[in-house]
């Protein structure tokens, strides 16, 4: 049993069980045992990962809702936090959003070794996705290494619903971010930012950016990716 695991499932009113613990370990097993063949992840080292993957996914907990939700993991990657969380809170849907086909496809292997049965790998871009049934039908949004502040609420906010919040697991760079997305997030119907730092052993400058999501969004966004590059909003 992970100890620092286990304080962060409690500081979000949960406890994790000696199961959870093990899908925890499994899935850093997958992981990167996967990482020797195609490129998932930068961290090697199984102690490093054990904090900058499970760990820094569990400092979601305490921002999602108590109740049954939907979670959409925008540019998903190698599964964080989108399967940490959706072991942590088997009562959540959790749609893991990848379109690098190799790494869509590592993920389905890996929800289906696990025995994931809440978790539901969607192989496109969140641009294509949000101009689907599925578009403004999320709880949740969550985003970590994906890109600029100003670009990622583009591509993200489309996805949530009224009330839902974004949830983007950024770095240093977030306090020149920020400023550069305001016109964006008020673009999108989106409301004033909260910045909640994180602290876990051997990081710093880790931070959880909040943005609710006040209203609908403009059916015009997100716009294609190149366009929402060159001109940001």
């Amino acid at each position: 049993m992970n100890l620092l695991w286990t304080q962060l499932a409690t500081a979000a009113g949960l406890s994790l069980s000696e199961s959870q613990h093990a899908l925890f370990d499994r899935y850093l097993d997958l992981l990167l045992e996967a990482n020797k063949t195609m490129n998932l992840t930068r961290i090697e080292d199984r102690a490093a990962a054990e904090i900058l993957h499970i760990a820094d996914a569990l400092t979601l907990l305490p921002y999602l809702p108590q109740y049954p939700h939907r979670l959409a993991d925008v540019g998903s990657g190698g599964g964080v936090p989108g399967i940490p969380l959706a072991i942590a809170r088997p009562d959540a849907q959790v749609f893991l959003l990848e379109s690098t086909k190799k790494k869509a496809a590592f993920l389905e292997r890996t929800a289906t070794a696990l025995n994931l049965s809440n978790v539901r790998v969607l192989p496109d871009r969140a641009e294509s996705i949000a101009h689907s049934d599925l578009r403004e039908s999320f709880d949740i949004v969550t985003a970590r290494a994906v890109g600029a502040m100003n670009i990622l609420v583009e591509w993200c906010l489309p996805l949530l619903k009224k009330g839902g919040k974004l949830l983007a697991m950024k770095g240093a760079r977030i306090t020149e971010e920020l400023p550069a997305a305001d016109n964006a997030i008020r673009l999108l119907n989106g409301g004033p930012p909260i910045t909640h730092p994180v602290q876990l052993p051997g990081t710093e400058n880790h931070a959880i950016v909040e943005v609710p999501k006040l209203g609908r969004t403009d059916p015009r966004y997100p716009r294609p990716p190149s366009q929402a590059k060159k001109k940001p909003l």
